[in-house]
């Protein structure tokens, strides 16, 4: 016989399930609005999509040290419900397959922008413009490519 707080315990994991896999459905969608503003070049659409996937995985974070914590209480109910948390992982892998093929796009187009200023810049050919932090090599400056 199931005693009131474990029925509690056991409503609470439940929800805190139901409440990931919503988070992870909003977040494959933000996945696919990122792929459209990629496509698409919408950097607003793109910023936008990106601080959503950010409060979505904080969200997830929160929700799975929650759900950890329920489980050690509940060891029990954790078994009962093996099936949904199956769900939700399956899920989470998806979304990693999307971030990744995202991610990928944004690895294509960076390399195009190098090769592009390199060229612009005159120093087709030579290593990456930009250092690992972001900045500017030094000895790169703008030349005169022709003159008429």
């Amino acid at each position: 016989m199931k005693t009131p707080l474990q029925h509690e315990l056991n409503d609470a994991l439940t929800a805190v399930l139901g409440d990931m896999q919503q988070a992870v459905d909003q977040l494959v969608q933000v996945l696919e609005a990122e792929r459209t503003a990629l496509d698409t070049s919408s950097s607003d659409a793109l910023d936008h999509a990106g601080a959503r996937k950010q409060a979505i995985m904080q969200q997830l974070e929160q929700l799975d040290a929650e759900r950890q914590l329920l489980c050690r209480e509940q060891p029990a109910m954790t078994a009962a419900l093996e099936p949904v948390w199956v769900r939700v992982v399956q899920s989470l892998r998806h979304c990693h397959l999307l971030n990744q093929r995202n991610g990928s796009t944004v690895n294509q187009r960076l390399t195009q922008v190098r090769q592009a200023l390199a060229v612009l810049t005159g120093h087709a050919g030579e290593s990456e413009l930009y250092g690992r932090s972001g900045e500017l090599h030094a000895s790169l400056r703008s030349q005169v490519l022709a003159a008429a």
